[in-house]
């Protein structure tokens, strides 16, 4: 009977080491495209890095001479520039009285003014399309943003804080943890402002809502897959944060972006 007992317990042995194993392989398995991932993103942001600009304006007559009002990324054949809408009108707006101008990266720490002009301004989206003169400049895949699922892991990049840490970008990581309603009714119409009571009226899309913090600056930059550097959305810290969170007294610290489906029918308009 020990006999027995010992080779029974040897068998349960080798079968619970047997199924460890095998937990331990499906769970690295399923680890793997993760790590993968963000084991890439460095070589990524590499990529991403020379297409992403300041978009911002020039004045001759101020000090300084260049103000810079958001982030953009470049796409198509590198002479058309993504950005949102409410940058291109801070750009041209009385206070600035400039003219509308993007830096393009020509080196680590070296940029080079281009003169940018309006293709088209997507209010609705808060969007906008650039041309800018001169040699084309490394762009970006704009992906198809449908196929981006709640919790999948991405990253954005922009020039926070308006150039007060300096013009050098910088690369957030974030997850989707919703995607849902630009515009959300409120409970109490005394919580609405005039711009949520307009968005309302105006209808409703889609949107990205990210678990982590973009500041002012990033505005306009891409929201990209950490592994390929495909651009699935634009970081967005006016219009959704004006049409969402009308009824916080207190900014929730939250980040959105706009869906690059809408960028990327914005560019098939200005196709022949």
């Amino acid at each position: 009977m020990p006999s027995s007992s010992k080779r029974v317990g040897g068998l349960l042995a080798r079968r619970g080491a047997l199924l460890a194993a095998s937990c331990c392989a499906s769970l690295c398995l399923w680890a793997l495209p993760a790590q993968a991932q963000w084991s890439a993103l460095p070589d990524t942001i590499a990529k991403v890095k020379p297409a992403v600009v300041i978009v911002g304006s020039y004045n001759p007559t101020t000090a300084p001479r260049f103000s810079l009002r958001g982030t953009g990324f470049v796409v198509g054949a590198g002479n058309w520039v993504v950005s949102n809408a409410h940058v291109l009108q801070a750009a041209g707006s009385a206070d600035t009285a400039g003219q509308l101008v993007v830096q393009v990266r020509t080196g680590p720490d070296s940029f080079q003014t281009r003169a940018a002009k309006v293709l088209e301004k997507d209010v609705f989206h808060d969007l906008t399309l650039l041309q800018i003169e001169g040699p084309p400049v490394p762009a970006l895949p704009v992906a198809d943003s449908d196929r981006v699922k709640e919790g999948q892991e991405l990253a954005f990049m922009g020039f926070p804080i308006g150039g007060a840490l300096g013009f050098s970008s910088v690369t957030h990581r974030a997850m989707v943890s919703s995607i849902t309603q630009a515009r959300l009714p409120s409970a109490q119409s005394g919580q609405l402002n005039e711009r949520a009571i307009r968005g309302l009226r105006e209808g409703n899309f889609l949107i990205f809502q990210l678990d982590a913090t973009a500041y002012p600056g990033n505005s306009g930059g891409p929201l990209f897959d950490p592994a390929s550097g495909e651009v699935v959305g634009v970081v967005n810290m006016v219009l959704l944060k004006g049409a969402r969170e009308s009824a916080l007294s207190q900014p929730s610290g939250i980040s959105y972006a706009i869906p690059a489906r809408h960028v990327r029918e914005m560019m098939a308009r200005q196709r022949p």
